[in-house]
C-alpha cells in the first residue's frame, strides 16, 4: 500500500504540490491525472524519495526513503535512465546485484523477451533509441517484484506492440496484489485498466474517484477531467 498525507513541495515560495493526501490500496490501480505543470511529476518524484518535501509518505507502513521500503518499491521515470556503458544485460545485472536477487535469470528472459529486448541484450546504452531505453527502465523496476511501483508517463516514446505489453503488465502486478500508480496526461492510454482516478490542477487532488463511483453515475471520466481542470 502506498499512503500520501499532506504532501506539500515548494520551489521559491511557489507551491508546486499544495498539501495532497490520497491511497494506493493492494491490487489496484491509481491514475494520477492533470494538465503540463499540474504537479504530477513532482508528486512521483516526491514519492520516489527525489526531492525534499513536507507531509508523510509510507510504502507498506514505512517511510519512503528508508532502505526497507525501497526493496519493495519500483519507480520508471518519465526520462528513461539508463547508462551509456552499460548493455542492457549489464542493466539487468546491475539491478540483481543491488536488490541481492539469486536465480533472477529466468525472470529476465521473460521480461526482456516480452518487451523485445532479448536479441538486444548486448547492445550499448548510447546505442540505444528512447523507446529502447523506456523498455529497459520498465524492466529493471519489474525485475526484483515489487510491491509498489510508480510510472511517470510511461507509454510516451514505446511503439504500439510494447504499450500492449506493459498495459497487461499493469493488469498482472494488479493480479499480484502490487499497489500501482501511474502519472500520465494522455487519458486514453490508461483506460483499461484504472481502479481509481485522482486527478491534479494546480497542486491540488480537485477529484478523485473510483471507476465503480464513475460508471455507476453513467460518467465519463474524460468529461470530468476536462470539466474540472477547464473550470
Amino acid at each position: 500500500m502506498l499512503e500520501v498525507i499532506n504532501l506539500t513541495k515548494e520551489y521559491e515560495k511557489v507551491k508546486a504540490v499544495d498539501d495532497i493526501s490520497f491511497t494506493v490500496n493492494d491490487g489496484e490501480i491509481a491514475v494520477l491525472l492533470g494538465p503540463n505543470g499540474a504537479g504530477k511529476s513532482t508528486t512521483i518524484k516526491s514519492i520516489a524519495g527525489l526531492l525534499k518535501y513536507k507531509g508523510d509518505i509510507t510504502i507498506n507502513s514505512m517511510n519512503n526513503k528508508t532502505i526497507e521500503a525501497k526493496k519493495i518499491f519500483g519507480y520508471v521515470p518519465e526520462a528513461p535512465a539508463v547508462y551509456d556503458m552499460l548493455t542492457i544485460n549489464e542493466h539487468i545485472k546491475f539491478i540483481a546485484s543491488a536488490y541481492k536477487l539469486e536465480n533472477y535469470e529466468q525472470k529476465a528472459k521473460e521480461l526482456l523477451t516480452a518487451f523485445d529486448l532479448w536479441d538486444k541484450r548486448d547492445k550499448l546504452g548510447t546505442s540505444l533509441s528512447k523507446g529502447m531505453k523506456q523498455k529497459v527502465s520498465i524492466c529493471c523496476s519489474l525485475l526484483f517484484n515489487p510491491k509498489v511501483i510508480l510510472f511517470d508517463e510511461p507509454m510516451i516514446g514505446l511503439d504500439p506492440k510494447a504499450i500492449k505489453e506493459l498495459k497487461d503488465t499493469f493488469i498482472k502486478l494488479k493480479e499480484r496484489n502490487c499497489s500501482i500508480l501511474i502519472s500520465t496526461h494522455i487519458i486514453d492510454s490508461i483506460d483499461e485498466v484504472w481502479d481509481k482516478a485522482l486527478i491534479m490542477k494546480n497542486g491540488k487532488i480537485v477529484l478523485s474517484r473510483t471507476r465503480k463511483e464513475i460508471v455507476d453515475n453513467n460518467e465519463s471520466l474524460e468529461e470530468i477531467f476536462f470539466d474540472v481542470t477547464e473550470a
